[in-house]
């Protein structure tokens, strides 16, 4: 069997690395990183301690994560804090609701930064 990825291609890491730079491809690990985290809609992964490599490839980045993680639940106070809310948009909502500043903002972190559900759930009331 010829060609294809597999044990004895005959090509020492010298001349790996030396066809990496012809393509204008870089590894390069990241030293001392303390932790990272991967967040998701339920959860997040949490690696502490890992070990992060860096491919620089013509026209994008590629980063590679070894480790072990641990997955925590996201919890729902979390996800709301991360809704950014902008003073022009508590002020429409106030306008058009007839709402104090703090039910328009509280509206709009429940409705995740929906203008128009932040509105009809405030009028609704």
């Amino acid at each position: 069997m010829r060609g294809g990825f597999r044990k004895g291609l005959g090509l020492s890491p010298k001349q790996l690395n030396q066809m990496m730079k012809q393509m204008g491809i870089s590894i390069e690990e990241i030293n001392d990183v303390e932790e990272v985290v991967i967040k998701t809609a339920d959860a997040e992964f949490v690696f502490e301690e890992p070990v992060v490599t860096v491919m620089d490839a013509p026209g994008s980045k590629m980063y590679q994560i070894t480790g072990t993680p641990v997955k925590r639940p996201r919890l729902e106070s979390e996800r709301k804090s991360e809704v950014s809310i902008s003073p022009e948009d508590v002020e429409l909502v106030m306008e058009k609701a007839g709402c104090s500043e703090e039910e328009a903002k509280a509206a709009l972190t429940e409705a995740k930064g929906d203008l128009a559900e932040a509105i009809a759930r405030l009028s609704e009331e």
